[in-house]
């Protein structure tokens, strides 16, 4: 019986739908990846954050943006679906994936059944997120409803999905304040400019560049690889690496995925 032919008694007794959804960030989108249409003129812009979204198809909602995510099968772990629906939007699995708050107000779904979902935020570094290439007629039809945006130009949202993001934010640059976290945005060499930007994309704000440099040396996160950049037209700039695992001083109250690449 579908939940539209219920009576409204039935319907109290209906157990709640429960789904997961992530917000997946990213220094930038890959490389010709579809943009949202706010956000098409932001691409190479000033530092921000980049997050996949997914255009509903069917009600409630239906053609409004929603974070990537489903209901969760019977035979799939919280993770197991949070990875499977991102891989669907992105094409890629992200280094760091971590449980981030569950989300259960009674009206968040409209006229459908109650949902409840498990939420998400994942870390997409630079060498992680894969370019669209070779794709099936059936993949293309389903790009259609999938577009990056800037984290500061979002579109109406489903659901609380707007409220999602916030938190994710909030996480995301509160963690940034006391862990590593952070250099899950970088490859496993990068230059002190590189690492500023992930911060100031983080923070949303600009970072002296100075005061910067003198902070992130004196932490003792940082090795000097000995190496430099090449090929540019700037003057070369010295490599680092991290000295340690990016999540030596992980949340006490959560577990986090790491990919093994």
């Amino acid at each position: 019986m579908s939940y539209r032919s219920m009576s409204v008694s039935e319907r109290r007794l209906l157990p709640p739908a429960v789904a997961v959804s992530t917000v997946a960030f990213a220094l930038r989108p890959p490389e010709g990846a579809r943009l949202g249409p706010a956000t098409a003129v932001a691409a190479g812009a000033e530092a921000t954050l980049w997050l996949p979204l997914v255009r509903r198809i069917r009600p409630p909602f239906a053609e409004q943006w929603a974070l990537p995510g489903g209901p969760i099968p019977w035979n799939e772990t919280l993770v197991d679906t949070a990875l499977r629906t991102l891989r669907a939007a992105t094409q890629s699995d992200p280094g760091y994936l971590e449980q981030l708050y569950s989300f259960g107000a009674i009206e968040r779904s409209a006229e459908a059944q109650r949902l409840v979902t498990i939420a998400y935020w994942a870390l997409y570094g630079e060498n992680e997120l894969s370019a669209p290439a070779g794709e099936t007629p059936d993949q293309l039809e389903e790009d259609l409803n999938v577009a990056w945006f800037s984290a500061d130009e979002l579109p109406e949202l489903a659901f609380d999905h707007a409220d999602i993001v916030a938190y994710a934010l909030d996480r995301l640059r509160s963690k940034t304040a006391y862990s590593t976290v952070a250099f899950h945005f970088l490859g496993n060499q990068f230059t002190l400019a590189q690492l500023r930007e992930v911060r100031e994309a983080i923070l949303g704000e600009t970072v002296d560049p100075a005061n910067f440099r003198r902070q992130a040396l004196s932490r003792g996160y940082l090795i000097s690889t000995g190496e430099r950049t090449s090929g540019d037209r700037h003057r070369p700039a010295a490599l680092y690496r991290f000295a340690g695992s990016p999540d030596q001083n992980p949340d006490s109250q959560t577990s986090a995925y790491r990919s093994n690449k």
